[in-house]
């Protein structure tokens, strides 16, 4: 897979001298290259950047999510309707929750001295995004499937294994396919 290119790359131009083939005196004038020694501006970001990039991301993954957990929902048992509805409802928490947290992660992010996305920043991205998302919904299918907390629990439990690795991998295709965000990238000239 090739990297990604960007829209705003910098283009070098040389200029070439051309010489007049009438001129003799041309060909004993010795020209050379003009160097610029300008300082070294820091490098632009490559990939989808900005508000467009959580919007690609986050409509892509929760619409990956809503059609899985209405699946998973229904494979424990719960009807259809309730689980749709669930979904959507967890997605549209989801949707709140993937804007705040990875832009408080990427804040973060961008203060680190070592950039790029390494196994274990990974790692922590998915298990605070999820970590958070679970608070949130266990009460809300325990209060809509109306079982117990430990019920929910479990269920989460359940959706946590899928969505922890679910989680990891599109961060990863996402990443592969769309580029890192600025914050990821090494930037300094």
């Amino acid at each position: 897979m090739s990297k990604p290119v960007s829209a705003m790359a910098t283009a070098n131009s040389l200029s070439a001298t051309s010489s007049s083939a009438s001129s003799a005196s041309s060909a004993s004038s010795a020209s050379s290259p003009a160097s610029s020694t300008s300082p070294a501006s820091p490098k632009k970001p490559t990939g989808l950047q900005g508000p467009w990039r959580r919007v690609v991301f986050v409509g892509l993954y929760e619409l990956i999510a809503i059609i899985v957990s209405s699946l998973l929902f229904m494979a424990t048992g719960q009807n259809s309707g309730d689980s749709g509805v669930m979904a959507v409802a967890a997605s549209t928490i989801a949707i709140a929750w993937n804007l705040t947290f990875n832009w408080l992660f990427e804040r973060w992010e961008l203060r680190q001295t070592r950039k790029g996305r390494s196994l274990l920043r990974r790692i922590a991205h998915a298990i605070g995004f999820e970590g958070g998302i679970a608070a949130m919904l266990i009460p809300l299918m325990a209060w809509w499937f109306k079982i117990s907390l430990w019920e929910a629990t479990v269920l989460e439990a359940g959706l946590l294994v899928f969505f922890m690795l679910y989680t990891f991998v599109f961060n990863w295709a996402f990443d592969r396919i769309f580029g890192l965000p600025a914050s990821a990238q090494n930037l300094k000239p």
